[in-house]
C-alpha cells in the first residue's frame, strides 16, 4: 500500500476530499450535453479566477504545457521576444520561444531578486514581439511584483506581454485584464489544488490578432481550433481528461466559496508564518524579502547540511514531502509549497518535522520558539 504523506511541494500539492471526490463521476461524452455544460462553468469560474473577461480554455497537458502552447501560438520565426532569467522556469521560457525560432534577448536577473520595469526598459522598444515573464519562479521563491509595470512598459512598445503564472494564480494577487496581460498560463496542480494534468490559458484581444496571423501555430495546442470548438460548440478539440475536467470544477467551485481575497490573504498569513519560523530555526530565506513568494517558500540550507538528507528526513520520519533546489542553485536550497490546501495544520506540522530533522542532523534548532513565531502570524487578522 502506498504510504500518503503530506504533500509540501511547490506542486503537485495536496487534494481536498471533495475535489477526489468529484473525479469518481462516471465517465461522460465528451461531444455530449453533459460536457458542455461543465465545460461552460469550468470557464466562468475560471474567468473569476483569472479576473478576466476574455476568453479561458482548458488543455489537457501540464503548465509547462500551456507555457509552450502560449509561446508557440504567438511567436514565428524571426520575432524579437524578451525574455528576463532569474531562475530555471524563466530559463525555460526563453527556450520555448528559442525553439520557435525567436531572437531572443535575455536579460539576467540576480537569482534571488527579480525584474523590475527599469532593468527591463532599455531592451524593450518598437519591434519587440513580446516579453515572457514568469510572474512567480518556483526554482527560486521569487515573485515578480513589478509585473503591473512591466505590462504598461511593453504596451507603450507595442510588445504582448506573455506570463506563466503556473505556480502563482489563485493564490496571490493576478488582476489579468487590469494588469494587461495578454496571455497567462496556470497548472490544475498548484494554487487551485487539483491532480496534475490540466493547464487554464487566458488571452486578450491583442493576442488573439498575433495568433490569427501566425500559420505556423501547433497543431494540437492550435488556440484558434480551441476558441472555435469553445464559442461553437462548447466542447475541446481533442479528447479532454474528463476526471480532471470534474475535479478542476470541484475546485473551481471551492475558490468562489472562499472567495479571491480570503484565499489570497490565506496564502500570506501561512507565508508569513513560514518565514517567520524559519528565521527563529536559524535559517535564512533565498529570496530578497521584497520579492519572495506567498506560495513557494525557498529557504537556504545551513552550511554542511545535505539538502536531500533533511528531506529524507522529513519525507522517511515524518511523512511530510518538500522539494529540492533547481538548476545552479540546487544543492543551496529547499522548497516548501505553500499553496491550494494550505492552513495553519500544514504549517504547524511542516515546521515541526523541519525543526526536528535539523536537530538531527546536528543544527541547533528550537522548534519551540518556531511554533510560536509561525503561531504570532496565523493568529493575526
Amino acid at each position: 500500500m502506498v504510504r500518503q504523506f503530506l504533500v509540501m511541494l511547490p506542486g503537485p500539492t495536496n487534494v481536498p476530499e471533495r475535489v477526489y471526490r468529484a473525479m469518481m463521476r462516471p465517465i461522460i461524452s465528451h461531444r455530449g450535453p453533459e460536457f458542455r455544460e461543465l465545460y461552460a462553468r469550468i470557464v466562468e469560474n475560471a474567468r473569476y479566477a483569472f479576473q478576466t473577461s476574455g476568453h479561458v480554455l482548458v488543455l489537457t497537458c501540464s503548465g509547462t504545457g500551456g507555457v509552450d502552447c502560449a509561446v508557440g501560438n504567438v511567436i514565428k520565426p524571426g520575432d524579437k521576444v524578451v525574455a528576463p532569467i532569474f531562475g530555471v522556469f524563466s530559463e525555460r521560457m526563453a527556450e520555448a520561444a528559442r525553439r520557435r525560432g525567436a531572437d531572443v534577448v535575455e536579460v539576467p536577473i540576480r537569482w534571488g531578486s527579480a525584474p523590475t520595469a527599469s532593468e527591463l526598459e532599455p531592451f524593450i522598444s518598437e519591434g519587440v514581439k513580446a516579453v515572457c515573464v514568469v510572474y512567480n519562479d518556483t526554482s527560486t521563491g521569487v515573485t515578480a511584483r513589478e509585473l503591473p509595470k512591466i505590462c504598461e512598459l511593453a504596451h507603450e512598445n507595442g510588445a504582448l506581454v506573455i506570463v506563466d503564472a503556473v505556480s502563482i494564480l489563485g493564490g496571490d494577487e493576478l488582476k489579468v485584464d487590469r494588469w494587461g496581460i495578454d496571455i497567462c498560463v496556470t497548472g490544475s496542480q498548484k494554487c487551485l489544488a487539483c491532480p496534475p494534468g490540466l493547464a487554464l490559458i487566458s488571452v486578450s484581444e491583442e493576442a488573439w490578432k498575433a495568433i490569427e496571423d501566425n500559420p505556423g501555430r501547433p497543431f494540437y495546442f492550435d488556440l484558434i481550433r480551441a476558441r472555435e470548438f469553445y464559442e461553437e460548440r462548447r466542447e475541446t478539440p481533442f479528447t479532454p481528461a474528463i476526471p480532471l475536467f470534474y475535479a478542476l470544477d470541484e475546485a473551481l467551485l471551492m475558490l468562489r466559496e472562499e472567495g479571491l481575497e480570503a484565499r489570497f490573504e490565506r496564502h500570506a498569513r501561512c507565508a508569513r508564518a513560514f518565514y517567520s519560523a524559519i528565521e527563529a530555526l536559524g535559517l535564512e530565506a533565498f529570496p530578497e524579502p521584497e520579492w519572495r513568494s506567498n506560495t513557494v517558500i525557498a529557504v537556504r540550507t545551513p552550511d554542511g547540511l545535505s539538502p536531500s538528507e533533511l528531506r529524507r528526513i522529513m519525507r522517511e520520519r515524518f511523512g511530510i514531502l518538500v522539494a529540492g533546489g533547481m538548476g545552479k542553485i540546487r544543492d543551496e536550497i529547499f522548497r516548501i509549497g505553500c499553496m491550494g490546501v494550505i492552513s495553519a495544520r500544514e504549517v504547524f506540522l511542516t515546521v515541526s518535522a523541519l525543526a526536528a530533522s535539523l536537530n538531527e542532523l546536528g543544527h541547533e534548532a528550537d522548534a519551540g520558539e518556531a511554533l510560536r513565531a509561525a503561531g504570532r502570524e496565523l493568529g493575526s487578522s
